[in-house]
């Protein structure tokens, strides 16, 4: 199948600056109050977000002079790896990011493509990965440039791993819609995700 061009010139080293409501997306899949850490900043539309969201952030960037893949240790406190990283490096921070949040027991969420899971060369961060714990799946597709002609061509969705997490993963959808939801159906009740305890 053919892909539709979108009309924009890829940027260098996917300095893609995520809006402010693809971060609110994933808010009520994390715990509140965490300290996180943002890996790829760019001019820090998501940090700026989550700090919004109560959130403290520690916010690097290969452009100010930090390599994610290339830090040993975490930050001290933080809890979480939320960003939306470079298209052709994204395993490698999943990967890298697993391994630092693993000494405290802490959480990632990627921005991804919505198929990013498909791949058989992925199933080790995936179906074969027992701390893959949600996928939700944006309802919107994500518009990179305001103002433009062009028209997003790729469905994106936030993919979390939690060194907590037991059991299956979940599949959520996100942004939660305003309108009135019935609690009587079950498949509808919104997702209350536990608190990390530090």
């Amino acid at each position: 199948m053919s892909q539709r061009h979108s009309g924009w010139k890829r940027e260098s080293l996917d300095r893609y600056e995520t809006p402010a409501w693809v971060t609110a997306a994933l808010m009520p899949h994390l715990p509140k109050r965490l300290h996180v850490w943002e890996c790829a900043c760019g001019s820090g539309n998501m940090v700026r977000a989550l700090a919004a969201a109560g959130h403290t952030v520690n916010a690097t960037d290969v452009h100010t002079g930090t390599d994610f893949l290339k830090v040993g240790t975490a930050p001290h406190g933080v809890r979480a790896v939320v960003s939306n990283p470079p298209f052709d490096q994204a395993q490698g921070f999943i990967e890298h990011a697993i391994e630092l949040m693993k000494p405290v027991d802490g959480s990632i969420a990627m921005l991804l493509r919505i198929d990013y899971g498909c791949a058989k060369t992925r199933q080790h961060l995936f179906g074969d990965c027992p701390i893959f714990a949600r996928k939700i799946e944006l309802t919107r597709r994500i518009r990179w440039f305001e103002g433009t002609k062009g028209h997003p061509s790729y469905n994106h969705a936030w993919f979390v791993w939690d060194w907590q997490h037991r059991g299956e993963p979940a599949l959520r959808y996100g942004p939660v819609a305003t309108r009135a939801v019935d609690h009587t159906s079950t498949w509808q009740k919104p997702y209350h995700p536990m608190e990390v305890v530090p």
